[in-house]
Order: C-alpha cells, then structure tokens, then sequence
C-alpha cells in the first residue's frame, strides 16, 4: 500500500490509498493527523481544519498497526477574508450576490475566501486569479432559479480584424448563455474547495421544465470554467444543476478531487463533468449520481473543431464512483476537435446505462478523431451495456437523416470522423442486460485496433426487456447478447470470458481483421 499526497492547500490537504481497492477500500483504516483521528471507507480522503506553513503527519492504521506514516507542510496563505464582515445574510433568503462577489474581488493574491456555515441565495458569481474559496461544513450557495435576474454571456463576439471572442456556449456551440453559478473566465490558479455545497435548485418548476427550448438563453451551468488555468475543485458537493454541472471549456490544467455530484436521475442534461477542448485533467475520487452522462468528453461541433482545431487530451481518471447515468465515461458526441490520450482505471460503474462509450457521426469533421483511450482495473454492476462505439449517433436536427444513418459506404471527405486505438484490460461486468459490447464504425472509415483483455462479463439471471444497445437508426433491439461489431479493424479478444449470454458470443460484420 502507498499513500499518494493528491493535493496540499493552506488549510486542508487530499491523500489517496493506491492498493487494488478501487474507490472504497475493503477494510475500513484509521486515520491520524496531528489532534484529528477518524476512520476511513474511501481510497480518496481529505483533510480540514489545519493552519497554513504547518508541518504534519499523516498517519494510516489497520487496527493498532501502522501502516504507513508520511510528513507533509500546508501551504501558506496571505490573508483569510471571512464573507461575514463583507455584509452577508447568510440566511437562504436576502440575496448575497454583491457582497460574495465583494470579499473575491477584495481578497489578495494567495489569500483565502473563507463562507463559513450558512444559506447563501445567488445567482452568479464570477472568479478572480490566485486565490482559494473555502466552503465550511454547513454552508450552501443556493442557485437563483429567476432566469430574469442573470446576465447572459453572447456566444461569439467579432471585431474588425474578424476575430471572434467566444463567452457563452450550449451542446458544443458558440450560444447565447445564461451566466453560470459559479463563472470563471480567462482566470488561473483558482482553488474551490472545503465540507460545503453548492446547491443549483433546479426543478421541474424551473431550469427543467422545457428544457430543451430557449428562453432568453440556454441554460447556466452550475461551474462554468472559460479558458482557464490551473483550477481545482475538492472536497464539495454539488448538486441539482441547472444543466450540466461542471463545464470546463477551452481550459487546462484542471483537478477535479473527491467530489460529490448529485442529479436526480431523471432530471434533463445533468451530467457530472463535461471538459470540451481542455488538455491536462484530473478526476480523483468522485462520487457521481446523475441524470446524464457522469463523465463526457468533448470538443465542440464542426465550427470549433474546425476553426480552433483544439483536441481535448490528456486525461486521468481514478478511483470514481459512477452511479445511475445514462453513460459513466462517455466521448462526444460533440468531439469535432478530437480526444485524444485517456486514461481510466480503477473505478467502479453502477447501474449506468452504459459503461464506456464513445459516440459520433458523420459530420463531425476530420478533425474529430479519437485516438488513445485506455480502461483498465473498472468493476461494473447493473450496467446494461459496458461498451459502446456508436458511429451513427442520431443527434442535432439531421440526426436521423439518410447521410447520417445510411450504412451503405460514403466517400471520405471534410465531415468523416475516426475512432481508433482503444485499450480495455482487468475488467469485469456483473449483471449485464442488454449487449456485452456494440462496436459500429463507419463502412467509409471503421474503427481500428481494439483489444480486449482479461474481461469478464456475467449477464444477469433475470428475465430482460430488449432495449437498442446505441442511439442510432435501424439497429435490432437486443438482450443478454454478446458483442456485436461492424465495420471494425484489428480488434483483439484475449482471455474474455462471457456468462449466461444468449446466442453467439461475438457476431461481426463490415471490414475487420
């Protein structure tokens, strides 16, 4: 067992157990740092109430067994701005916008925000660089649910030389947008952290009655990151978005640690945490339970991916729960820039409807390539289709449209993506219902080079429903199947056991090797 020092603040820090457990340990540990002793259930823990420039001892027991002991040091911290001397009510019901946005726009660099236990009532509030927001046990940000009381960010603006700013955004578009909760533009070296919530108040009354219309904007976000740099996120909780929760864009150098996000499962558009074209991320230890997608990975329609050609790329992901999405780690299908360089391991998927899956179309352009992601070390329970690479994703207004269905072989040109390169070994699959696997490439550019190794996957023993295993036109429903794949190049099965599945293990057709 190693401890692996995640993250050091000021007043807190972040420590992982890297042991073959995946995010919850096996046996629970003790814990001691300095005064503070506890016990742990999780791989990925922090730590609160510390002083800043202080030395301390981490310290893990099994029992009365020392298992590991390491030395660390908080970092230091200029100022510390209680946001009760800047005029909050803190009671859920004044609106504390302008004396929150005060207390960030006064703090110094280095220094330290400090919300100590309350009901803050706002609707946006924008970041500023170097400096650390803490959220204490018992304080909420409550999300404004008037959409009149928020300013809109203008999808593009142009200027003479024909440049373009790009502010708001929706589904992979430069779109009008209301100003998220949380906003972050063109700032760096931001840190949200501490035991508090942010808490978006959407309901069916509000943000998610008609969601899929506009109504003077598209929907805010609950943390929205525009072209950002080294911006941290620990220890929250954030819960009931608007729409997506956390939306990075056009941002690097992003850690995201033991989080927690909770959607209702049924609430529109609520995914966890959606980077598009962002290079340099990292997920630690989060708690996901959402109503879309926990995990998606995105890099714009065809105009970004064609105008600033921006890949989302390098990704770590580690030790998650995903629970009750429609997919846990999903890519695209706005990925017109391209992914690229993913790495996912030691995480657990529940009852998502899919596992990992990758999602796109014709249309999304040349520039849309995925290349390069590896799965390796997930458990799955409940999910109904662990793998998916749907090429004939139905989505936009010409989603179901003959160039976007048709499975008949189209020239190579412009709007032709490509999936490639994907790795999957030391997983295994309880409780399957639908598909071990479903791989559709495009006959005009199939997917290339898939290995599948040391894969274990049980399907249920109760009676199943057929469902389609991918959103795409004029496909078979299926159930307790095994892996279906068409249009496919150099895919690799090595030590893949299939249980209780009906029919044939592996069906192919289209190109292949």
């Amino acid at each position: 067992m190693e401890i692996n020092i995640v993250l050091i603040n000021s007043r807190s820090f972040t420590f992982e157990i890297n042991n073959e457990d995946k995010f919850y340990l096996k046996k629970r540990l003790g814990v001691k740092v300095g005064q503070q002793s506890f016990e742990i259930e999780k791989t990925v823990n922090s730590v609160y109430g510390l002083e800043p420039e202080t030395s301390y001892v981490l310290e893990i027991y099994d029992g009365n067994l020392l298992l590991q002991k390491v030395e660390l040091m908080t970092e230091s911290e200029s100022f510390s701005l209680n946001v009760r001397r800047f005029g909050v009510k803190g009671d859920g019901v004044s609106n504390d916008t302008l004396p929150l946005q005060t207390a960030i726009m006064s703090c110094p660099k280095n220094g330290r925000v400090y919300i100590p236990e309350g009901k803050y009532l706002l609707t946006s509030l924008f970041l500023k660089s170097d400096i650390t927001i803490e959220l204490d046990v018992g304080a909420e940000i409550l999300g404004d649910t008037n959409r009149d009381n928020f300013g809109i960010l203008p999808g593009l603006i142009e200027n003479e030389k024909d440049e373009e700013y790009y502010l708001g955004t929706w589904e992979g578009n430069p779109l009008d947008s209301y100003s998220s909760i949380i906003t972050g533009i063109n700032v760096e070296n931001v840190k949200i952290v501490g035991e508090g919530m942010i808490n978006g108040q959407a309901s069916e009354e509000n943000w998610w009655k008609n969601a899929k219309v506009k109504r003077g904007a598209w929907r805010p976000r609950t943390i929205f990151l525009n072209n950002c740099k080294n911006i941290t996120l620990e220890g929250i909780t954030i819960k009931n978005s608007p729409s997506w929760t956390v939306h990075p864009f056009f941002s690097k150098d992003l850690k995201f640690i033991n989080l927690k996000i909770q959607n209702p499962a049924d609430s529109p558009n609520t995914d966890g945490i959606d980077p598009e074209s962002c290079k340099d991320v990292e997920y630690i230890g989060i708690d996901f339970s959402v109503g879309d997608d926990c995990i998606a990975i995105k890099s714009g329609k065809l105009y970004l991916g064609e105008r600033l050609k921006t890949p989302s790329e390098n990704f770590q992901i580690r030790n998650c729960l995903m629970k009750y999405g429609h997919g846990a780690v999903v890519i695209g299908s706005e990925m017109s820039g391209g992914v690229k360089n993913i790495n996912i391991e030691k995480c657990i998927f529940y009852k998502t409807d899919k596992g990992i899956r990758v999602k796109t179309r014709r249309g999304r352009g040349e520039q849309g390539v995925i290349d390069g992601i590896t799965v390796k070390d997930v458990y799955m329970d409940e999910v109904k289709v662990p793998f998916v690479f749907n090429s004939f994703y139905f989505c936009d207004p010409d989603g179901k449209t003959e160039y976007v269905y048709t499975k008949e072989k189209l020239p190579v040109d412009k709007g032709t993506p490509h999936i490639k390169n994907l790795d999957f070994e030391n997983i295994i699959c309880e409780n399957t219902e639908i598909c071990a696997g479903f791989l559709y490439g495009l006959p005009e550019k199939p997917i290339e080079n898939i290995r599948f190794k040391n894969i274990e996957i049980n399907f249920t023993k109760e009676d199943v429903e057929g469902d389609y295993p991918a959103m795409m036109s004029y496909i078979e429903k299926e159930s307790k199947s095994g892996f279906f794949i068409a249009n496919a190049e150099n895919v690799t099965f090595e030590n893949v056991i299939l249980s209780g599945n009906i029919g044939e293990k592996i069906r192919i057709q289209g190109k292949k090797e």
